[in-house]
């Protein structure tokens, strides 16, 4: 298990990571989540003593990496591979790491083939593809057969053959009991393979969840809805909680409206005697609810100003991701906050 306990880092006057903290078990492949910049290779090369914290903790297995004996045969790590370029580096790269951590010659042989680079067995001189320097990352990562694993975007370079081959290799992994952590920034990408999700945005923890949970969460529905009356229909959702927003749309705005369904909204509109000329669902994409979640609360009071625009406060402007075009909170970010909320015990 690794562990992060009020993990925090500075770059200068640059708070990279703010006091994050959870926990990677074995047995499971946990994603590492967040767009680029926010803090996510920081942890990784903290978890791989590449970089002190500047407070709280990185821990594997209750212990920093400075302290564990053999920390080859623990923890391997992919980071950057981009300056290895050639061939003969490859092998001679991989030459080191086994004789630094006393590991047979015949290891590095085992390793390549696992990762399919069985032809760098044979030395030349050859320039590397970025697919196989990625995947070399991969071989010096498992070099010492070690418990825990730790990947920083392993997936870059890699074709689409080769991310479905990746992701064959990280569930092998996880069902032989080791833990695996992987970052990356699109949730498209990580959904199918993490059974954790733990999201951060400009270095805050926004969620550690399972991936079920935080899909079911963030892939809530949006009701959109077109009507002449549309200020007396949304005073009258607003009155029973449901967040409403408000997007121009020729004469008269469309609502967006979450926390509801179709069916609800419809004869809610037909009890009001409210005539509607468009009612439709709509669901955002994996990528573009995540990036609304990592965008909003990440920002300390990004829910609650969200939820200021939504209820209609006019002195709270809309938050300017929204767009020029939309009057109030972008539907997605009741989905951020109901996953923010439930990790954080509202």
């Amino acid at each position: 298990m690794i562990e992060a306990v009020g993990l925090t880092r500075r770059h200068g006057r640059v708070l990279a990571v703010d006091d994050v903290s959870f926990r990677v078990r074995a047995g499971r492949v946990t994603a590492l989540l967040g767009p680029r910049g926010a803090g996510k290779s920081t942890i990784m090369r903290m978890f791989l003593g590449r970089e002190r914290p500047t407070a709280g903790q990185a821990l594997v297995d209750g212990r920093p990496y400075r302290e564990l004996d053999r920390p080859l045969r623990k923890i391997g790590g992919l980071l950057d591979t981009s300056r290895i370029r050639s061939r003969n580096a490859a092998r001679a790269r991989l030459g080191r790491l086994a004789r630094r951590n006393g590991l047979p010659a015949r290891r590095i042989d085992e390793v390549l083939d696992l990762v399919e680079l069985g032809d760098l067995r044979a030395h030349g001189s050859g320039r590397l593809s970025p697919r196989d320097t990625r995947r070399l990352g991969l071989a010096g990562a498992l070099l010492g057969d070690p418990e825990i694993l730790v990947l920083d975007e392993p997936s870059v370079g890699l074709d689409p053959d080769g991310v479905g081959w990746l992701r064959t290799l990280l569930r092998r992994l996880a069902s032989e009991g080791r833990t695996v952590l992987v970052s990356g920034h699109r949730l498209s990408t990580t959904s199918d393979v993490a059974d954790e999700l733990v999201v951060i945005g400009r270095g805050r923890l926004i969620t550690s969840c399972p991936t079920e949970e935080f899909l079911d969460t963030a892939g809530a529905a949006t009701i959109r809805v077109r009507s002449p009356q549309w200020m007396l229909f949304a005073r009258e959702l607003r009155r029973r909680g449901l967040a409403v927003a408000e997007e121009i749309d020729g004469e008269h705005p469309a609502l967006l409206i979450t926390g509801s369904t179709s069916q609800e909204i419809g004869e809610l509109a037909a009890a009001l005697s409210v005539v509607v000329h468009e009612l439709s669902l709509r669901r955002a994409s994996l990528d573009q609810t995540f990036a609304l979640i990592a965008d909003r609360t990440s920002s300390p009071s990004g829910i609650e100003h969200d939820a200021a625009v939504a209820a209609g406060d006019p002195a709270v402007a809309p938050h300017p991701a929204a767009g020029p075009r939309i009057r109030a909170a972008a539907a997605g970010s009741r989905a951020s906050a109901g996953v923010s909320d439930r990790v954080r015990g509202r």
